[in-house]
């Protein structure tokens, strides 16, 4: 595939911003982080720890099926891309997990909901298509770098997002959970393009390759919203602080969007229709310049920085 299918001048990098993309071996220190970690708005912290519910299994999913797609890789920038995007996504995957201990510990057992989300990827999505339907691995191949792009471009406008929701800020969320969020967003944000541009290149000739991308899309965005209606329900219902209040409310929700502690639906929505564009390309999506600012100054990209500069000098 050349350049020109991305709606790029061949004659720059079709692959990347010209930026490097590199995994950050952070941590964080749950041990102070409160349940309610947005003061008095149970709704907004349960909607958003739904990203610790996707996360570390849906991440794992996407670093083995670039693994399984990497012999394709012709071009050595996407290449160098691709592994930089596999090492941020595994580490977005552990530290996201550590979150649902720190849960654990908090008397909230996410369990009965992550098997079903186990089960979405690691059997729905695996290596073989499921129930023994005969598809072509190459092509079952594809179908799931497409999934892995369109859900990619919902990583990045919350990435985009959370960097400048300041009003997170004003309603005194835990500092140590933003900095979580804003770290992996930026991540996202960094590396934007990189799903997109990998299906591109391993997606064989269009029209299909287009069409292919459309039809995932299709699939992937109402169920990832069922999905997260489904796992901020089921925060909700389980939270042992929130007795004789125990059910995810749509109002409430929309309070929570009004207060700028939730993106928006538009915000969401029209992300939709932005990749449906033939000449769409997600190096049109959020910051750069605002996500590498933040990785500048995160307490935990800071001082994953400093183990590594440390541990070059011994």
């Amino acid at each position: 595939m050349n350049a020109s299918a991305n709606g790029r001048d061949p004659r720059e990098n079709p692959w990347g911003e010209g930026h490097e993309i590199a995994p950050r071996r952070v941590s964080f220190d749950w041990r102070e982080t409160p349940l309610h970690w947005i003061p008095d708005e149970p709704t907004a912290t349960h909607v958003i720890n739904v990203l610790h519910l996707l996360l570390p299994a849906g991440e794992r999913w996407f670093v083995k099926v670039f693994k399984e797609a990497l012999p394709l890789v012709d071009d050595p920038v996407l290449l160098k891309d691709v592994k930089g995007f596999m090492g941020q996504e595994a580490t977005h995957s552990v530290q996201h997990a550590y979150v649902l201990n720190h849960l654990a510990e908090q008397r909230l057992d996410t369990g009965p909901y992550t098997r079903h989300v186990d089960y979405l990827f690691e059997i729905l999505l695996g290596e073989r298509p499921p129930f023994g339907v005969p598809w072509p691995q190459r092509e079952w191949l594809r179908f799931r770098l497409a999934i892995v792009a369109a859900i990619e471009q919902f990583t990045a406008v919350l990435g985009d997002w959370v960097l400048s929701a300041d009003a997170l800020d004003r309603a005194g969320a835990d500092e140590v959970m933003l900095d979580l969020l804003r770290w992996h967003g930026a991540e996202e944000v960094e590396h934007r393009s990189v799903a997109f541009d990998m299906y591109q290149h391993c997606g064989g000739p269009d029209p299909v390759r287009y069409a292919r991308r459309l039809e995932t899309m299709a699939v992937t965005a109402p169920v990832m919203l069922w999905l997260w209606g489904w796992g901020a329900a089921y925060l909700i219902r389980h939270d042992p602080q929130l007795a004789g209040r125990p059910r995810y409310s749509l109002r409430e929700h929309n309070r929570a969007v009004a207060k700028g502690l939730l993106p928006t639906w538009r915000e969401l929505g029209s992300a939709v229709p932005r990749y449906f564009r033939r000449s769409y390309h997600p190096s049109q999506e959020g910051s750069l310049r605002r996500a590498v600012d933040y990785l500048a100054t995160s307490p935990a990209a800071r001082a994953a920085a400093g183990a590594v500069g440390r541990a070059a000098l011994g």
